[in-house]
């Protein structure tokens, strides 16, 4: 799978079942190259209290299923 495939999926979270937003980027470990974080432009709704502005990371472990057309996530806010 290509980081442009999981751009084009949406986020969502299902703890309150939310569209997250939007893959921007992701964050690689160095050493063993493994995806260790979604970096996530938000939707202007979600996480105005995690980001002061800025962009949002969900951490590789919060990802529950990876789908066709959808990224569902596990976020208890």
């Amino acid at each position: 799978m290509r980081l442009s495939d999981l751009q084009n999926k949406e986020i969502v979270n299902v703890v309150d079942g939310k569209n997250i937003g939007n893959i921007i980027d992701v964050k690689i470990n160095e050493e063993n190259g493994e995806i260790k974080a979604l970096i996530i432009e938000p939707s202007k709704s979600m996480f105005s209290f995690f980001n002061k502005g800025g962009d949002t990371e969900i951490k590789w472990d919060n990802i529950t299923k990876i789908g066709e057309d959808v990224i569902l996530v596990k976020i208890v806010l």
